[in-house]
C-alpha cells in the first residue's frame, strides 16, 4: 500500500519485527559487529556505513525522497564534497548555480583546484544561457532548491532537461525546502543532498548530512565516503531518525508562519525588500507555485535605514536568537554577510546581491502572532 508522506516519516526504515518489541528503535552503540561467516569482509563496520542505525535511516531517507538509495554522513558540507568529487573525477568540470550557500561557494573556489576540478556558475533562471558554459569535460549541473540566502528558484525543470540532453549528472542541495515541500527525484534530478543539521532534524543538536537518489550514483560515492570516513555516529543517527518523524507537521507549520510573516515584513514601512517565494512579488513566485507543495521557512530581508536599522532591530528582538544555522524548532536570524557568507569577499557578495546589512530569518514553531507583534516592537 502506498503510503503518505506523513506516515512515512514516521514508520519507514523502522525494523520490523520490532526489536525486543521496542517501539522506539534503540541505538547500536558499538563500532563493529560479529562476523557471520559471510562471503565478504566486514559484516558490519561503522565506518562502511551499514551498520544498523544508519540503515534504518537510509531507508526512512529514501522513502520520504522517493529515490533508490540514500545514505548518511557526518555534515551537509561531507556530502556535498563528497558526491563532488565522486560525480567530477579528476578533470572534472561542473556547472554551478551562481546563488550558493557560503560553505559550497568556498569549495568550488579555493579547493576544486588543487584536486583537478573546474566550474562556471551559471544564472539558474536563463536556462538559455547555460550552453555557452558547457564543456567537453563537464560532468555534472549543481543548484539549490531555494538558495541561500536570496531565497532564489531555480528553473528546475529546465535544470533536469538540460542534464539529460547533455549526459550530465544533475544535483540538487534541497536543504531548504525538505522532502515535505519538495521531492527533486520526482522530476528526475539525479541526486538529492541534504544538510540533516536543517529541518531533517529540526532540533539543533547535530550535525549531519545526506545525499539520495539512483542506487548507482549511491553506491559510488559510497565508495568514496568509506576512505574519507565521514559515516555518522549511531547516537546521531538515532537523534536524526527521531527528528525525521515530525518532519511534516514542523514543515507545515513553519511554512504557515513564514508566509504571514513574510507578508506582514513586505507592508511594513521600515523594509526595503522581502526575499520570500511565497509572495506574489518574488521574481519566481509561479516557480515555486508550480513545483513547491510549500514555500518554506526561510526569508530574508532588507531594511531601509541599513547598518543602524538592523543593529537596533537585533537588539530589540526577543524571540528570534542572532544564531547561525536554519531549520529547527526556534527562530534564529543572522547577517549572511558575517556568518554563513563571510567566507566571499566584499566584491564576491556584492556581485552576488548579499548586501552588509541583509537579514535571513529562519522561522522556527513560536506562535505566527508571537512573531509579528515581536517583530511590530522591534521594528518601531
Amino acid at each position: 500500500m502506498k503510503r503518505r508522506i506523513d506516515t512515512k516519516a514516521v514508520h519507514s526504515g523502522d525494523p520490523r519485527p520490532r526489536l525486543q518489541g521496542s517501539i522506539v528503535t534503540p541505538i547500536f552503540q558499538t563500532a563493529m559487529y560479529e562476523y557471520n561467516n559471510e562471503n565478504r569482509y566486514p559484516n558490519r563496520y561503522i565506518r562502511l556505513n551499514n551498520t544498523p542505525n544508519q540503515l534504518f535511516l537510509n531507508e526512512k531517507l529514501s522513502a520520504l525522497e522517493e529515490a533508490e538509495a540514500a545514505m548518511v554522513m557526518t555534515s551537509g558540507m561531507a556530502a556535498i564534497s563528497t558526491t563532488l568529487f565522486s560525480v567530477l573525477a579528476p578533470g572534472g568540470h561542473l556547472l554551478c548555480q551562481e546563488a550558493l550557500y557560503g560553505g559550497t561557494y568556498d569549495l568550488l573556489t579555493k579547493d576544486f583546484a588543487d584536486f583537478g576540478l573546474s566550474y562556471d556558475l551559471i544564472d539558474a533562471t536563463k536556462p538559455s544561457s547555460w550552453k555557452d558554459k558547457l564543456k567537453s569535460n563537464t560532468k555534472a549541473i549543481y543548484v539549490e532548491s531555494v538558495t541561500n540566502p536570496l531565497m532564489q528558484v531555480a528553473d528546475h525543470k529546465a535544470v533536469v532537461e538540460f542534464a539529460k540532453s547533455h549526459g550530465l549528472v544533475s544535483i540538487i542541495d534541497s536543504t531548504f525546502s525538505s522532502p515535505i515541500n519538495f521531492r527533486p527525484v520526482q522530476i528526475g534530478y539525479d541526486l538529492v543532498l541534504h544538510s540533516c543539521t536543517k529541518y531533517l532534524n529540526g532540533h539543533s543538536d547535530i550535525v549531519a548530512g545526506a545525499v539520495i537518489g539512483k542506487a548507482e550514483l549511491v553506491e559510488k560515492i559510497s565508495h568514496k565516503l568509506n576512505h574519507f570516513g565521514s559515516t555518522l555516529d549511531p547516537h546521531a543517527a538515532f537523534l536524526l531518525n527521531r527528528g525525521l518523524k515530525t518532519l511534516a507537521v514542523r514543515v507545515r507549520q513553519q511554512n504557515q508562519t513564514a508566509l504571514k510573516l513574510a507578508q506582514f515584513l513586505e507592508q511594513h514601512p521600515a523594509l526595503a525588500k522581502v526575499y520570500y517565494p511565497g509572495l506574489e512579488s518574488h521574481p519566481q513566485h509561479q516557480i515555486a507555485r508550480e513545483l513547491f507543495d510549500g514555500f518554506g521557512g526561510m526569508l530574508s530581508f532588507e531594511l531601509k535605514n541599513g547598518e543602524e536599522a538592523t543593529k537596533r532591530l537585533l537588539e530589540r528582538l526577543e524571540i528570534p536568537t542572532v544564531a547561525p544555522s536554519l531549520g529547527g524548532v526556534e527562530s534564529l536570524i543572522i547577517r549572511p554577510s558575517v556568518t554563513s557568507h563571510s567566507g566571499l569577499t566584499p566584491q564576491e557578495r556584492h556581485r552576488a546581491g548579499i548586501s552588509d546589512w541583509l537579514l535571513r530569518l529562519s522561522v522556527g514553531l513560536e506562535a505566527a502572532e508571537d512573531l509579528i507583534e515581536d517583530f511590530s516592537q522591534a521594528l518601531v
